[in-house]
């Protein structure tokens, strides 16, 4: 499982029932859960503790020294580990730079590559440039010669049209992006970072490289603020 969902998310329910399903389906009694997290933001560990003490689940704390225990990191970030779900091999993939614990997983079977915070259409969150450089251009470096047959990141703040995004907390978007993206969005951004020589605000066509400051937050916050009420007055009149 990638992440326990945002808020008040009843995560815990709709798994169970997917597990009940399946189980039912295959002729089992009970498989174990993996529980692991893009990185450690509240909106992606918020259900956490509906996982915590659940039967037959392994939970895997969203830090830097959790994810080199349970995946067997020796050199973090360096280091590209292979864990294996049962006959079906995942890659983990550090990408520090959004945050220090954030990092890819790539599935060979379906050839997804999932991105986490890092990638996705939308504004990309920076809070340590040097080290989100070094985590795209590995990366890219990572993708080369695999089947990719999507990058899928964690949220859509991008519209359809190329360099327009939402305002920061819309909650209505009808002309979003789509959430999947392909392996040329990362060596896009790749080479956009090459020619940085330190933070600053990038659009891309897809995306928005957005560094983080106190300023930035300042302004974030009040324009989810207000972008969020607005919206409400609309869809919840």
């Amino acid at each position: 499982m990638w992440d326990t969902g945002s808020r008040n998310a009843r995560t815990r329910e709709a798994v169970d029932r997917l597990i009940e399903r399946w189980l039912k389906v295959n002729n089992r009694t009970s498989i174990p859960l993996v529980v692991v997290h893009s990185h450690h933001h509240s909106d992606h560990v918020a259900g956490d503790p509906q996982f915590v003490g659940r039967p037959d689940t392994t939970f895997v704390k969203p830090d830097v020294e959790s994810l080199k225990t349970f995946f067997g990191f020796h050199n973090w970030p360096e280091e590209v580990a292979t864990y294996d779900l049962g006959n079906r091999l995942m890659d983990v993939v550090p990408i520090p730079g959004h945050t220090d614990d954030s990092f890819a997983l790539y599935d060979r079977r379906t050839g997804v590559l999932l991105t986490g915070d890092t990638v996705y259409p939308g504004r990309l969150y920076v809070t340590d440039f040097t080290d989100f450089k070094k985590s795209i251009h590995r990366l890219a470096e990572f993708t080369d010669g695999k089947m990719i047959a999507h990058v899928l990141g964690n949220h859509i703040e991008q519209t359809r049209t190329p360099y327009l995004e939402y305002p920061i907390g819309k909650l209505s978007q009808p002309e979003e992006h789509e959430l999947e993206m392909n392996v040329g969005t990362i060596l896009e951004l790749d080479r956009a970072l090459s020619h940085m020589q330190g933070p600053g605000r990038v659009a891309l066509r897809d995306l928005t490289i957005y560094p983080l400051d106190a300023e930035v937050l300042k302004e974030m916050r009040a324009t989810q603020h207000k972008s969020e009420e607005a919206d409400r007055k609309i869809v919840w009149p």
